[in-house]
């Protein structure tokens, strides 16, 4: 079997070294072997350090992750909390849509000044956190 090195699973996530050993003293990642000094780990290592960044952009805690990473069909309690992560990522993305319209239309309106624009106003206004 093949072990990527510790350089190697930072080079192809983009994390630093001293992450992947913070994430391995946390328990949410474990080296398989080391080659000589260095840690070496399953390349499978690559997916699931990808299901931890996913899971830290949607506001999981590291504990939550670590949770979340043994999840089973029958903890509904953590299930209920990551539905509830669920809605609070659809409403981020609807917030964030309206921001988006709102900068979409400031870049082409001929209204001046800009910011006395109506529509920009109104875009603003739904720009709002809900």
């Amino acid at each position: 079997m093949t072990f990527l090195d510790i350089a190697e699973v930072a080079r192809r996530t983009g994390l630093a070294p001293s992450v992947l050993r913070f994430y391995e003293r946390k328990g949410l990642i474990a080296a398989d072997t080391r080659n000589g000094l260095r840690r070496a780990y399953d390349p499978s290592v690559i997916e699931r350090l990808d299901l931890i960044r996913c899971a830290r952009d949607a506001g999981f805690t590291l504990a939550q992750i670590a949770s979340f990473l043994s999840v089973r069909p029958s903890d509904t309690a953590l299930r209920a909390h990551i539905a509830a992560k669920e809605r609070e990522v659809d409403a981020r993305i609807a917030q964030l849509t309206r921001l988006r319209d709102s900068l979409r239309h400031v870049a082409v309106c001929d209204h001046d000044p800009v910011v006395e624009c109506p529509e920009f106003k109104q875009a603003v206004r739904q720009a709002r956190p809900v």
